[in-house]
């Protein structure tokens, strides 16, 4: 390691929120060049290679084709397919010397379609899966997490052609399978949920989640096997009634919130209603209402009347409309009354009544009142019920590293991509696109197998499987024997380093913790003097001392006779039997 670029920090840097942005700084394995954008160095470059590797070996496994796009993409075709304008701000858009528009891929759908419509030109052609693993950004308005919401990072996106909907489920399933077993070689605790395509397009996802509590995304599971982003999960709430004799408007001075509302009357939250009040695309009025216990999925709310944005405080006070006081009964003329459809089983509701400091009791749908659309509304939540087998969900965070798309014929149609089929007819592909955050999984591994020293990693993308620490470097007696027993253990075709810095054992124990060699060996005058070498297993703090002249035969056989897991875990775990 004395001429290995690794430059480790003793102290936490003051920018690092969550576990695997302050390790992978302290370890000398990125380094922070502007906000949102990082440099590898040589550990955490060989940590992304070996995830890199992985990826390609699953990629190969099920068919699909290596390829290298540019990264500097045409404005044109995003123009195409209309998401030159739909994708956003976190687009990174630039003009060159001849006044053309070009951007920064984020992805690459509108290339490879590009690509092959002039190409793919008979149903005899498909299907056709390719990929690449390439630098992608995202003009994020907060990149933060390190690794985890960056404005440049490594992606594997992969994208499939097909003549029918079977052949796209097959690679679909392939794919989804491939992203399983990545997971597990990587080390990841994850689970496959339920999601929605966001900028992507596309009817049907499946988003990857590493469970971590430092992800950005809420997820629900069950027992059964089902689980969902909370976004896109189907929200079943239990909302329950507060009946009364009829409809009754009653004061409630100061009530505001659903909260202060059930305080006020000494009901749950779960029986009284919550409406949020927005436009249509036409810029009409539109009043949602949910459950009070849950709030509304704005994903949702979007499907199911198409356009809808949330109301500013202003345009409700042009509207006529009291923030915290409105309901389905007196609303404006020409309102459009949207409700989740849980509160179709709930006989009265409790809800606002369009004035400043008063509510109603007793509100009956198709009497009082009449709902014009029934729709699932609501971002679900730990305790509804789950879709599948109705028991109460669980929760849980999670870091999304990969997610698999059924397209359809989202890009083709648009940019004009067709085949000819078997009559001769002209015929837009199907279309799949997958995607794998390469840098976004090394943070999340990083995030899973920590502790207080340090990084935890699993064999299967360890900078290297073992450090061999010489107690005092420059010597006759332990540098040497540190230095024939690595190369030893290198003839054997394990990864060997070497922490021959002239410093002193603690920090050298410290930076090894830090770093997470899996399998760390120690070398001293001592323990050379008896002919033992101490042995410690990162992965469980075990240490052991064992025969010098053996070791490299007792490493050996460990890690040929090793009940290992995919990600390696178990190769070294024979030497502490």
């Amino acid at each position: 390691m004395k001429s290995l670029y690794v430059p480790t920090l003793k102290e936490d840097p003051t920018d690092a929120e969550i576990a695997s942005h302050r390790l992978l700084l302290r370890a000398g394995m990125i380094r922070k060049t502007a906000s949102g954008v990082y440099t590898f160095l040589p550990l955490g470059y060989r940590v992304l290679s070996k995830i890199e590797a992985i990826v390609r070996e699953e990629m190969n496994a099920i068919g699909a084709q290596e390829i290298m796009m540019p990264a500097l993409q045409p404005a044109e075709l995003w123009h195409e397919s209309g998401r030159w304008d739909d994708y956003g701000p976190e687009l990174m858009r630039l003009v060159d010397r001849h006044d053309h528009g070009f951007c920064l891929g984020p992805t690459h759908e509108e290339l490879i379609t590009s690509l092959v419509r002039h190409e793919l030109r008979s149903y005899k052609q498909l299907p056709l899966s390719l990929y690449q693993i390439q630098v992608k950004f995202r003009d994020e308005i907060r990149p933060r997490f390190g690794l985890l919401r960056s404005r440049e990072f490594i992606m594997k996106d992969a994208y499939s052609f097909h003549a029918s909907q079977e052949s796209l489920q097959k690679t679909y399933d392939d794919m989804s399978v491939a992203y399983g077993n990545i997971c597990d070689r990587c080390g990841l605790e994850y689970r496959p949920v339920e999601a929605d395509s966001g900028q992507i397009g596309g009817s049907v996802t499946t988003e990857f989640m590493a469970l971590a509590e430092a992800g950005e995304a809420e997820l629900v599971y069950c027992s059964c096997g089902y689980a969902a982003d909370t976004e896109a999960g189907a929200c079943h709430p239990h909302p329950t009634t507060y009946e009364v004799k009829g409809l009754e408007r009653i004061s409630t001075p100061g009530i505001h919130t659903i909260e202060d509302l059930a305080a006020f009357l000494n009901i749950p939250a779960t029986s009284t209603v919550k409406a949020l009040s927005g436009k249509d695309a036409d810029g009409k009025l539109v009043v949602m209402f949910v459950p009070g216990d849950h709030e509304l999925n704005e994903i949702k709310a979007s499907r199911a009347i198409p356009g809808f944005t949330l109301l500013t405080d202003e345009e409700m006070e042009s509207f006529g409309l009291h923030k915290g006081s409105m309901g389905p009964v007196g609303l404006p003329e020409g309102a459009q009354v949207v409700a989740d459809q849980s509160l179709g089983s709930i006989a009265q509701w409790v809800v606002g009544a369009n004035e400043e400091g008063f509510h109603y009791v007793g509100a009956q749908p198709g009497t009082d009142f009449v709902v014009d659309v029934w729709a699932d509304l609501c971002v679900v939540k730990e305790g509804d019920r789950c879709p599948v087998c109705g028991l109460a969900l669980e929760s849980a965070r999670g870091i999304e590293v990969s997610q698999v798309f059924q397209l359809g014929d989202k890009y083709s149609k648009a940019m004009g991509a067709t085949y000819a089929d078997e009559n001769g007819e002209e015929k837009p592909y199907i279309m799949g696109c997958y995607g794998v955050g390469v840098s976004r999984t090394l943070a999340a591994v990083v995030e899973q197998h920590n502790d207080e020293h340090g990084i935890m990693w699993p064999l299967s993308v360890a900078p290297a499987h073992i450090c061999v620490i010489p107690l005092t470097v420059g010597d006759d007696l332990v540098q040497p024997a540190a230095e024939n027993l690595a190369a030893e253990l290198a003839r054997i075709g394990l990864e060997v380093a070497i922490d021959d810095r002239d410093e002193r054992a603690g920090v050298k124990f410290a930076d090894a913790d830090l770093i997470g060699w899996p399998l760390q060996l120690v070398v001293g005058k001592r323990g050379l003097a008896e002919g033992t070498v101490e042995v410690k297993l990162r992965r469980t703090g075990e240490k052991k001392t064992l025969p010098l002249d053996s070791l490299t035969e007792m490493v050996g056989f460990a890690r040929r006779n090793a009940k290992h897991s995919a990600a390696g875990y178990g190769m070294f775990d024979n030497l502490f039997n």
